[in-house]
This record gives structure tokens, C-alpha cells and sequence, in this order.
């Protein structure tokens, strides 16, 4: 009886050795597991995205290659449209007088020596007396002057008298072309002036064809030399003002093609070209002005709005793409190519019975993209120049359209494909 039970005992025990074994190798195994997978969690983010061909025409996903164009590099600047000052006139009256008539309004467009208002004073019929009077006192003059040099001649008269009516001449002759010159600024033709048709009114005329820009004088009001009555501009000679930082200046040069367009309306360009770069800087801004004459349209410009200028510099032939193909993230620039490489893989073992229960599965077409860095260059014309971080194939295939669709596919896939 004491063997038997000594063997039973015996039994037991490789048992219950035999069985910590195998608990002890499993748990190990289960480490070895959870090691595996936290590791997995530590490798770099999936850089690999796989988007089906139904996928990619529902979001318009096209592919093109890296293609060389010739980009130029551009400076951008904020600025003002300005007129000349020999292109904008106040519009004053020579001489002072009451407003009759206003012949314009504001937005008029006037064309140099057209009528843009009449003024009266009694004293303009008063210098047209006076010019008549002096033309009859000239004539008595000159006869004077011949009967006298007549006697000086003859010995018969003075020479004092003949002095006397040659001074008399000369300065009613002076006095007259005085008043000629006073006619003629104010617009009377000296010639047809007689006793019978004496104005006393005076028109205003343009100085310069532009645009009526204000009206200072209404009728009935008193104009003086001192009083304006209206503003004419003549917008078709505006010209651009950029202020441009002391970095870029030495970038600037005559002749360079500005595209700009106004604060206020975003949707119109218009084209300029820099005939001036200034020589001093603008107040405390620390920059300086580079003017440029507008080219072509320019119509809804006024003079004081404000602009924002693209300058273009040398052109580069570069690689690029079009700027729909570029892609920042995290303050990186990507852009996508087609790849070969399999996005990493992540399965979870499935009990061997589950296994057995699924059936074949048909797998869908899948393209593969691949992420790639690059740095991002100048922009012109649609397209962006781009220096790759490493390099891409020659012949690669690029996502030049839905760039931004493969990229949230990568990220909402958390880097990895399950």
C-alpha cells in the first residue's frame, strides 16, 4: 500500500510540473506578442497611400508627369495709383466775376479749351472801353506826331513839341498792347471788338481733357484768381507706386512687367511696367518707391486706390508642377507619386475557426501613391517649381490634380492600411 501510494504521488506532482510549463511558454509567447505590436506602434508613419479606381474618379484624381517650364520668380509689394500733377488741373478764373452758367458736372468728360463755366463783371466792359478809347487816341496821336515832325522840318516848329507828341505815341501804343493782351486772356478777340457788341461776360475754359473730378463754384456765387471753380483729371496717364522692402531693391529694374490689381476688387489684373526706381526711402516704412507706367486696360482705375503688385524677375527654367499637385502638412510641402511599394501591413491573428468560416474574398484594384517631400519654389502661370528632398524618378507619375484627396486618405488611415 505504501508504494502505490507513493507512486500516485509521484504522478501528481510531473503533473502539475508539466502543466506550469506550458503556462509559463504561453505567457511568454504573449509577450513576445505584445512586444511585437508595441513595436509596430514605434516605426515611422505609413508614407504609402492605396486609393481604388473608383475612388479615384469620384474625387477626379488625374496623374502627369514632373514637367521643366520656365517660371519667373516674383516680388510681391503693396502699393497706390497716383496721377501726375501735370495731369491734373484746377480749373480758376483770370479775373473775378458772379457765375452764370455751369456747363459741366461731376464725371464729365471735357477735352482742352471746351467751356466749363461763364462768369459777368461790369468791369470787363470797362477794359474793352478802354482799349477802343486808346485805339482812337493813337490815331489823333500819330497825326500830331506827322504835322510837328512836318514843322520841325520845315524849321517852323519845336523840336520840344516834336518830343513831346513822339513820347505821346509811344505810350498810347503801349497802354494799347497792354489791353490787347488783357482781351485776349480773356477770351475777346480784340479785333471784333466795337461799340455795339461790348461782352460783358467771360467764359472758363479746360486747361488740359481729362475728367471733371469736383465742381467748387455754383451759380450766382463770386469767383476770384484765388477761387477754384472745378478739378479736371485726366486718368489715362495714372501710374502705379510700389513700396518696396531694402531687401528687394537690388532686384528692381527699368522695364520689369508689374501684374497688379486693386485692394477693392481682386477678380480684374491689370499690367504695368517700371520706368522709375527711387533713390530715397519713404518716411519711417523703409522703402522705396518704384513707379510704374499701366499698360493696356484701364478702365475703373482712379487715382488713390489702393493695390497690391506681383513684379516679375528673371525667368528660370525649373521642374514643376501644377499648383493643385502641392501639398503642405505640418509645414512641409508633398507631392505624390505612383509607386510599386505596398503600404506595411498590420493583421491581427483570427481564431483558426473563424478562418475556416470565411469564404474567398475578391479583391478590389488598388494604386498605390507614395508621399514625398520637396521644397516649394517659385509660382507662375498655374504651376509651382519644387526641388525634391530625395530624389523621384524621371518617369514618374505625379498626382497633379486631387493631391489633397490622396492626402487625407493617408492621414485618416492613421499611416496604416487595415
Amino acid at each position: 500500500m505504501k508504494i502505490k501510494h507513493n507512486i500516485i504521488s509521484l504522478t501528481v506532482t510531473a503533473l502539475f510540473m508539466l502543466s506550469c510549463g506550458k503556462k509559463e511558454a504561453t505567457a511568454e509567447k504573449e509577450e513576445v506578442k505584445t512586444e511585437k505590436v508595441e513595436t509596430g506602434h514605434e516605426e515611422e508613419p505609413q508614407t504609402i497611400a492605396s486609393l481604388t479606381e473608383d475612388q479615384m474618379k469620384s474625387v477626379g484624381i488625374s496623374l502627369g508627369p514632373v514637367e521643366m517650364k520656365e517660371l519667373t520668380s516674383t516680388i510681391k509689394a503693396n502699393g497706390i495709383l497716383r496721377v501726375p500733377n501735370n495731369n491734373k488741373a484746377t480749373i480758376t478764373s483770370l479775373y473775378g466775376g458772379v457765375i452764370k452758367t455751369i456747363t459741366v458736372q461731376v464725371g464729365s468728360i471735357v477735352k482742352k479749351g471746351q467751356v466749363i463755366a461763364t462768369i459777368a463783371n461790369p468791369e470787363f466792359i470797362q477794359l474793352q472801353e478802354d482799349y477802343l478809347t486808346t485805339n482812337s487816341r493813337i490815331t489823333y496821336a500819330e497825326q500830331e506826331y506827322r504835322r510837328q515832325k512836318e514843322l520841325f522840318d520845315n524849321d517852323a516848329g519845336a523840336k520840344k513839341n516834336l518830343q513831346s507828341s513822339d513820347a505821346e505815341l509811344r505810350t498810347l501804343r503801349t497802354r494799347r498792347a497792354s489791353l490787347l493782351k488783357q482781351l485776349q486772356m480773356m477770351g475777346i478777340s480784340p479785333g471784333k471788338v466795337n461799340n455795339s457788341n461790348m461782352r460783358s461776360g467771360l467764359v472758363i475754359t479746360a486747361p488740359i481733357s481729362g475728367t471733371v473730378s469736383s465742381i467748387s463754384a455754383q451759380i450766382g456765387s463770386y469767383v476770384d484768381v484765388s477761387s477754384p471753380v472745378a478739378e479736371i483729371i485726366d486718368n489715362n496717364s495714372i501710374h502705379l507706386d510700389l513700396q518696396v522692402f531694402e531687401k528687394d531693391l537690388p532686384k528692381m529694374k527699368v522695364g520689369q512687367i508689374v501684374h497688379f490689381k486693386l485692394t477693392n476688387n481682386p477678380e480684374t489684373e491689370y499690367d504695368a511696367m517700371v520706368y522709375s526706381v527711387g533713390s530715397s526711402f519713404e518716411n519711417e516704412s523703409k522703402t522705396v518707391s518704384v513707379h510704374g507706367t499701366v499698360t493696356g486696360n484701364k478702365a475703373g482705375l482712379i487715382d488713390g486706390m489702393n493695390i497690391t503688385g506681383i513684379v516679375s524677375l528673371d525667368k528660370n527654367t525649373t521642374p514643376a508642377v501644377p499648383n493643385e499637385a502641392v501639398v503642405e502638412a505640418d509645414g512641409k510641402y508633398y507631392v505624390f507619386i505612383k509607386t510599386d511599394k505596398k503600404p506595411e501591413e498590420h493583421e491581427e491573428e483570427e481564431p483558426a475557426a473563424e478562418k475556416k468560416e470565411e469564404g474567398p474574398k475578391h479583391e478590389e484594384k488598388t494604386i498605390n501613391f507614395e508621399k514625398i517631400e520637396v521644397i516649394k519654389g517659385t509660382s507662375d502661370m498655374g504651376y509651382t517649381a519644387i526641388t525634391p528632398v530625395k530624389g523621384i524618378p524621371a518617369d514618374a507619375r505625379i498626382v497633379v490634380k486631387g493631391a489633397f484627396f490622396v492626402n487625407a486618405k493617408l492621414s485618416n488611415s492613421g499611416g496604416h492600411e487595415h
